[in-house]
C-alpha cells in the first residue's frame, strides 16, 4: 500500500518551523507495512493545496495531510477541502461538547471562532482529537483515503497512532514492509559501502538495503517488501546478522539506540563509574550522558576545561606539559582524563582537548584537529582526529567518537 504526505504552511516553507508531522506519519506508516512514495510541503494557499491533490501520483491509497486546521482565518485547508470533496459544512454537537470540555479543564469557556472547529464538512467522517479542539478528517475519493490533521504535532501524533493507523489497519489491506536499523560510528559512509560491496551484490529478492549518515555515524536500514510479514522479518534478521558479522564492533546498537544509552547498558551492569574532562566539546559529552533517566547511577561529573588555568588547577594538567605540548596533544589529553577520574573517583574518565573552529588552527593543528583521551582499568589511552572545518560538526563528531572509544573499552573490545 502506498501513501502520500502533505504538509501545509508557510511557517515551514520559510524555515520558521520545523516539520516533524511528516516524520512521525512516515515511521508510523512504514511501522504498518505503509508505503511512503512522496512527502510535500506546501503553502497555505487553498490553489496549492488542491493541485497537491490533484497530483496524487497513480497507485496511492492513502493521502496525509497536516496543517491548517486552527480556528484563526489564515487556517483555510477545512474550507479548502469542502470545496474539494464537495458537500456542506454540518454542526457536530458531540465534537462541540468535547471543546467544551476542554476549555473548562482550563477554567475557561470557548470562544466563537472556537465553536466553529465543530462545523465540518459533510463529505468528511470525523475523526476525534481528544488532545486538542480541531477534530481529524477523513475523505474518501475514487478508491483514496484523505486524512486531515492539525498542524499541532502532539495533535497530529496522536490522531495517527490512536485513530488513524488503527482503522487503516481494521478496514484496509496492506502489503508488507519490514525494516530494521543498525547503527555505525567512526566509519564514513565510503568505507562502510565497499565492506559491504559483495554482500549489497547478493541481497535476496525484494530486499534493499540505504545508508543513513549523519555527523559522526551511519545509520544502516534493511528493508523486505517480500512475502509475508515472518517471512520478510525473517529475511531482514538474517541480513541484519551477515551484517554485523562483516562489520564487527563498528556497529554498536540497533534501531533508535544512541550511544549514550548503550554505554549506560553497560557501565550499569559491570557497576562501573563515569566521568568527562571536556575542553573543545564544552561539555556536550556530559550532557548526552546526563539525557539518559537514571545516568547519575553512574556518571559523577564533569569539568569543562576550557582555559588551560582550569586544566592545570582542577584536572593538575602540567604547566611544563602546557608549556612544551600545547592544549591541544597527546600529553595534556591523558593528563586531563587522568585528573578527572582522580577527582571524580571514577572507573572510565574521557577527555576531549581540540580546535574546534572556524579560527585557531595552524599548519601543525588546523582546524578539527582533537585529542580524545580514555582512561580506565586497562590503562590510559589517546587517539588524534581530523573531523573537518564546521564547528557545530566538530563538536558532534568528537563527542560521539569519545563515547565510541568508552564503549570499546567498556566492551574491552581492541581499538
Amino acid at each position: 500500500m502506498q501513501a502520500e504526505i502533505i504538509a501545509i504552511g508557510d511557517e515551514i516553507l520559510i524555515g520558521q518551523t520545523i516539520d516533524t508531522n511528516s516524520s512521525f506519519i512516515a515511521t508510523q506508516l512504514n511501522l504498518n507495512g505503509i508505503s511512503v512514495r512522496q512527502k510535500r510541503v506546501i503553502a497555505d494557499d487553498a490553489d496549492a493545496i488542491k493541485d497537491a491533490l490533484d497530483s496524487i501520483a497513480s497507485g496511492t491509497k492513502l493521502v496525509f495531510m497536516t496543517g491548517g486546521l486552527g480556528p484563526t482565518k489564515d487556517d483555510i485547508t477545512k474550507k479548502t477541502l469542502l470545496e474539494y470533496f464537495g458537500g456542506e459544512m454540518v454542526f457536530h454537537e458531540s465534537i462541540y461538547e468535547h471543546i467544551e470540555q476542554l476549555f473548562a479543564s482550563f477554567g475557561r469557556k470557548p470562544s466563537p471562532v472556537n465553536k466553529g472547529q465543530a462545523m465540518l464538512p459533510s463529505s468528511c467522517s470525523p475523526v476525534i482529537n481528544k488532545m486538542g479542539t480541531a477534530p481529524g478528517m477523513r475523505f474518501e475519493k475514487d478508491g483514496v483515503f484523505y486524512f486531515s490533521t492539525p498542524g499541532v504535532p502532539y495533535e497530529t501524533e496522536h490522531l495517527v497512532e490512536m485513530e488513524i493507523i488503527p482503522w487503516i489497519n481494521s478496514n484496509l489491506k496492506k502489503g508488507t514492509v519490514v525494516h530494521k536499523t543498525i547503527l555505525t560510528q567512526g566509519v564514513p559512509e565510503s568505507e562502510l559501502a565497499d565492506k559491504l560491496e559483495a554482500f549489497e551484490d547478493n541481497l535476496p529478492e525484494g530486499v534493499k538495503l540505504a545508508y543513513l549518515p549523519s555527523a559522526g555515524m551511519v545509520k544502516l536500514r534493511l528493508t523486505s517488501y517480500h512475502g509475508t510479514e515472518a517471512e520478510a522479518r525473517a529475511v531482514v534478521d538474517e541480513q541484519i546478522e551477515e551484517i554485523k558479522t562483516i562489520l564487527g564492533s563498528v556497529v554498536f546498537g540497533a534501531e533508535a539506540q544512541t550511544l549514550q544509552e548503550v554505554i549506560g547498558i553497560g557501565l550499569r551492569e559491570s557497576g562501573a563509574t563515569l566521568s568527562t574532562a571536556e575542553s573543545c566539546t564544552g561539555g556536550y559529552i556530559a550532557s548526552l550522558i546526563t539525557s539518559i533517566p537514571g545516568s547519575s547511577d553512574y556518571f559523577m561529573g564533569s569539568v569543562v576545561s576550557y582555559s588551560n588555568k582550569v586544566k592545570q588547577d582542577l584536572l593538575d594538567v602540567e604547566e611544563e606539559t602546557l608549556k612544551n605540548h600545547g592544549a591541544v596533544s597527546k600529553e595534556v589529553v591523558m593528563q586531563m582524563a587522568l585528573g578527572a577520574q582522580k577527582k571524580f573517583g571514577t572507573t572510565f574518565s574521557i577527555a576531549t582537548s581540540g580546535v574546534a573552529g572556524p579560527g585557531g588552527g595552524s599548519d601543525e593543528k588546523p582546524v578539527g584537529t582533537v585529542w580524545i583521551a580514555t582512561a580506565g582499568p586497562g590503562g590510559i589511552k589517546a587517539k588524534k582526529f581530523s573531523f573537518g572545518n564546521n564547528r557545530k560538526r566538530n563538536i558532534r563528531k568528537a563527542a560521539l567518537m569519545a563515547l565510541d572509544l568508552l564503549r570499546r573499552e567498556i566492551q574491552k573490545i581492541e581499538v
